[in-house]
């Protein structure tokens, strides 16, 4: 983190956890600021940005029960494991799945290619449906075994969102 306003913003949001839990958080917190992503409030959340794109890859807040949240965007990514894939069925398989705006009334505020840019499921009956890939989608139970495959997929989104959303810019 690059100020000590940041530093106090993450620590706060993060002070009540046990030891080994603020570790993760701060492990991925580390990598996320490597990669040049700087905290900001957001309500009572904690939103993780790149001054190049300006898109949020990382989210970090209380749920309604006050339970903390790590929620990463990574529609861009391929390969992810079935506890990713499980996450994306869970909010595109769900009874209050509502298609994106840009597939219903053909809004296109994101760029790049659309199977990159929306999380895609496909039913049992072989439909698909697609949910906003601008999202960040909450990962529950985040423990150390997840860190090599967050990290992984923050730097697979990140290469997307320079290439499409930077104005080109290569890494």
């Amino acid at each position: 983190m690059r100020t000590e306003k940041q530093r106090e913003l993450v620590e706060s949001l993060l002070e009540p956890l046990d030891p080994s839990a603020r570790d993760v958080y701060m492990e991925l917190i580390s990598h996320l600021s490597g990669m040049g992503y700087s905290p900001k409030k957001q309500r009572a959340a904690i939103v993780f940005t790149c001054k190049e794109h300006n898109k949020q890859l990382v989210k970090i807040g209380h749920d309604k029960k006050g339970e903390l949240y790590f929620a990463l965007r990574f529609s861009a990514c391929k390969g992810y494991s079935e506890r990713f894939g499980e996450i994306v069925k869970k909010v595109l398989g769900g009874e209050n799945y509502k298609a994106p705006g840009c597939m219903e009334n053909g809004e296109d505020f994101c760029k790049g290619p659309i199977e990159q840019r929306l999380y895609t499921y496909e039913l049992p009956d072989g439909s698909k449906r697609y949910y906003c890939g601008a999202k960040a989608l909450a990962i529950p139970d985040i423990s150390r075994e997840d860190i090599p495959e967050i990290e992984r997929l923050m730097e697979e989104e990140h290469r997307f969102l320079m290439k499409y959303e930077a104005a080109g810019k290569d890494l």
